[in-house]
């Protein structure tokens, strides 16, 4: 059984990264699920708060840092389209915002057709890290509306991994649910505990 501590975005709060790092003691794995900077400014600074983590972090570009950016900027794992076997379980990780999102040029979005093309190669994971919510969960925006991802819940419906830990909604923070047998969460910048 790992004890896993999560979180989405960060958007470069020293405070939140803190209280971060200062739960991560008592954590075998901790999950960052993207957005860690602002708007593709600020990465580095942001990785800094973060540095003590790495040899225990997994995380997922957001939309406001690219995984070329992410890669460069941490030496903990970063995962975008693919798997990583840690404590004995598969976690598989997705990032970027799905479907593209209205913020321009800065954003680093994937259509569903390419996040859906990404998503096939998870097989038999244990736990889904995705920046975007799943279509339907954890997704409803202030206005009203479902912006989650189409190929993010196809991909949940077909391999049932046990947890989908996502964020980038911020209006659905903090909100869960189950799409058959997974348990997914909207996690925000707080620490979040999971035993799997």
């Amino acid at each position: 059984m790992a004890r896993i501590l999560a979180f989405s975005d960060l958007h470069l709060s020293r405070h939140r990264s803190a209280e971060i790092r200062a739960a991560a003691r008592g954590a075998d794995i901790v999950i960052g699920a993207g957005d860690f900077c602002n708007g593709r400014n600020g990465l580095d600074e942001a990785m800094d708060l973060l540095w003590i983590l790495e040899d225990d972090a997994i995380y997922v570009p957001g939309n406001a840092e690219s995984v070329e950016e992410l890669r460069a900027a941490t030496s903990a794992t970063v995962l975008h389209g693919q798997a990583v076997e840690r404590a004995g379980l598969s976690i598989f990780g997705l990032g970027y915002g799905v479907p593209t999102t209205p913020f321009g040029s800065w954003s680093c979005d994937l259509t569903e057709e390419e996040a859906e093309a990404l998503l096939a190669g998870m097989k038999n994971a244990d736990i889904l890290i995705s920046h975007s919510p799943p279509k339907g969960l954890a997704d409803l925006t202030s206005t009203g509306r479902h912006v989650g991802s189409s190929a993010v819940r196809a991909a949940i419906e077909r391999d049932q991994p046990k947890l989908c830990l996502c964020g980038h909604i911020h209006d659905s923070w903090g909100k869960s649910g189950f799409i058959g047998r997974t348990a997914v969460h909207n996690l925000g910048p707080t620490a979040n505990w999971f035993e799997v």
